[in-house]
């Protein structure tokens, strides 16, 4: 049986490639998806996409992960730094989590340096554009002992 990963898309990142390509990049968000399924594909992986602006939403739908998924990857975009609700969740459902953000938050404004999510991730992979959600799953196959197809 294939497993199913849960990719949530927090607010605004239905605008990526048009929305601040200097700090965003110029991938969008279906781009991203699109890429995510081809190495999902190398893992035997299902994926769901689930993009909101809302907050409510995002805690219902990783409450809901808990009967159908064996993990979670997660922007929570601005709500990583406000979020109490999504960090509650993430650390109530106890499936593997990995947090991820195309800039460097870090390198970004003070406000953007603390995350609530990642001290209930297993990880969290941020900095390297969209490359940073590939990233992010192969941390969950990892996470997971899966193995690609070809590996050793």
């Amino acid at each position: 049986m294939t497993k199913k990963i849960l990719v949530i898309h927090g607010p605004n990142l239905d605008l990526l490639g048009e929305r601040e390509p200097q700090v965003y990049g110029k991938v969008s968000l279906e781009q991203i998806n699109q890429s995510l399924e081809k190495l999902a594909q190398l893992y035997s992986l299902t994926l769901e996409f689930f993009q909101s602006n809302h907050e409510g939403e995002i805690v219902s739908r990783i409450g809901a992960a808990k009967k159908d998924c064996a993990a979670i990857l997660i922007n929570p975009a601005a709500y990583t730094h406000t979020s109490v609700a999504i960090r509650d969740a993430v650390s109530a459902v106890k499936l593997p989590t990995v947090e991820v953000h195309l800039s460097n938050i870090y390198a970004r404004e003070a406000f953007r340096h603390q995350s609530l999510v990642a001290p209930v991730a297993h990880g969290q992979i941020s900095g390297f554009g969209a490359m940073s959600y590939q990233l992010g799953l192969l941390a969950i196959c990892d996470i997971l002992g899966l193995q690609g197809k070809g590996s050793s």
